[in-house]
């Protein structure tokens, strides 16, 4: 049975700007092939069975050539597997796209074409440069840059000069001052605005706007680089009215979001929503370690308990996972009250269709433990949670002559060797790194190669208690107002975040 071939444009590398129907096809995908400009984050939604063969190409360098990706692609389909071609931008502007599929047709390989958003149009528009506009430019002329190999750039300057308009060059870098010697040279006005845009619509964008005459020059100085679209034409004087991306309040700080795989998602994304560039790199992992039979019956023989307590989502999620498995529900827990550290554990509960009856006004063990101890009828309490828990909960209760049983439910594990990407990330500046949790520190020391420079972190915390892990391992650290993902943000926009006039 053959299989068949979907051609998906990723767009310029911002994950939002991927198409519903590009990621519908990326996760059914048993093999993905993909290129070199395909942001991380995007190769981050390739499913974990999906077998992955990169394919990029370097400007100058082409470990894998083009007719071997061909044939990369009809021997996965004819092994009868669903094969996701990915590149980025749109297939079909200088992505070579139809040479890719012209095989697969003569040899009966069915395949599908989905269109990607294009950087000749997303990186100017992340820049605030529109590419027409009714006072300046009636249209917009798309040109490849990149000659062949070993053949000089050759391109008609007359006819793009006289067309008017806006013209953006894609792969031109290499030939930039060629593109604007000849431009300058069919007449064009030096004075005509221009610009560069590295890494549109990415974390670390840069740009250059000047002339044409002077285009070249202060790109060179400004050291930018590939990827990146060159835009020529009036439309570009816009560029600082319009620039909307520089305009947030986070734009130049980087941050490293150091939660447990899977949980550290939406921390990212409204961190990147405002302006911020972003290493989503977990420091631990947490594993579900609760015997559901062993659980069920220390609430069958514990008649006393009155409240289980929670004090992560983690918690919540591997004890009712561990539940259902076992062919058993939030029955099986008996009449009993459930108390949440923080309102993140209370959703988690919320995800169970059960509501947390005490949620302390502080989200932290201690005030946890009291308000317990406070609302306690003569009963105990059952508290679930990690196995390396810290013992602030559980003294405090004691302190307060409450009764408590412990049970373990899930691990927390830090990683095992150092992190080349963390490390990479630090050697090039200064960086925010968020800590939700005593373990995240732990592991985020554990996951630097040793000797590594944390002058260069600085802390911002949860909470007090894991802010002191932070201080015990050297790390400088702003704790939160309060203890919520929301609290993290707030102290990073209004301690770090630019505060810019209103327009």
């Amino acid at each position: 049975m053959t299989g068949k071939v979907t051609l998906v444009g990723a767009g310029p590398g911002d994950p939002g700007l991927l198409t519903l129907r590009g990621l519908e096809a990326l996760q059914s995908a048993e093999v993905v092939v993909y290129d070199r400009l395909v942001g991380e984050e995007i190769l981050n939604l390739i499913p974990a069975s999906a077998q992955r063969v990169d394919v990029g190409k370097h400007p100058g360098h082409h470990p894998v050539p083009q007719w071997s990706i061909n044939e990369i692609l009809l021997k996965e389909a004819q092994k009868g597997r669903n094969v996701v071609r990915l590149k980025g931008g749109d297939p079909y502007l200088f992505g070579r796209g139809a040479e890719e599929l012209e095989l697969l047709q003569k040899h009966g390989v069915p395949f599908e074409v989905v269109s990607g958003v294009t950087s000749a149009l997303a990186a100017p528009a992340a820049a605030g440069i529109p590419v027409t506009h009714r006072d300046w430019a009636s249209s917009v002329h798309i040109v490849t840059g990149h000659a062949r190999s070993g053949k000089a750039l050759d391109l008609n300057f007359s006819a793009l000069t006289a067309a008017g308009g806006t013209c953006v060059f894609l792969m031109g870098m290499a030939a930039l001052e060629g593109i604007c010697t000849g431009l300058l040279a069919a007449g064009m006005d030096p004075d005509t605005p221009a610009a560069v845009v590295e890494r549109g619509t990415l974390p670390g964008q840069r740009k250059v706007v000047s002339t044409l005459a002077r285009l070249a020059a202060e790109v060179r100085s400004a050291g930018l680089s590939n990827p990146a679209v060159i835009v020529v034409g009036p439309v570009a004087a816009l560029s600082e009215a319009l620039d909307w991306r520089s305009a947030r309040p986070l734009t130049g700080q980087r941050v490293i979001v150091t939660r447990s795989a899977g949980r550290g998602e939406a921390l990212c994304r409204s961190l990147r929503a405002l302006g911020a560039e972003v290493l989503n790199c977990p420091t631990v992992s947490t594993v579900s370690t609760v015997d559901s039979e062993k659980l069920t019956k220390i609430l069958n023989l514990s008649k006393q308990i009155q409240w289980i307590a929670f004090t992560s989502a983690a918690g919540v999620e591997a004890v009712f996972s561990a539940l259902w498995e076992a062919g058993l529900d939030a029955r099986s827990l008996g009449a009993v009250r459930f108390a949440a550290i923080g309102p993140a554990t209370a959703r988690a509960l919320e995800a169970q269709r059960l509501r947390a009856d005490f949620v302390p006004a502080l989200y932290d063990s201690e005030h946890l433990a009291r308000g317990l101890a406070e609302r306690l009828e003569g009963g105990t309490v059952l508290l679930l949670r990690s196995a390396i828990a810290t013992p602030t909960l559980s003294r405090v209760l004691t302190e307060a002559g409450a009764s408590w049983l412990e049970v373990p439910v899930y691990d927390a594990r830090l990683p095992e060797e150092p992190d080349p990407a963390l490390t990479a990330w630090l050697e090039r500046g200064e960086s925010l790194v968020t800590f939700s949790s005593g373990s995240t520190v732990r592991g985020f020391v554990r996951a630097l190669e040793p000797g590594a420079d944390l002058s260069r972190v600085r802390g911002v915390s949860i909470g007090a208690q894991t802010a002191a892990v932070c201080a015990q391992n050297g790390i400088p650290t702003l704790v939160a107002a309060e203890a919520t993902e929301r609290g993290l943000i707030d102290l990073i926009l209004n301690q770090f975040g630019e505060r810019r006039a209103e327009p």
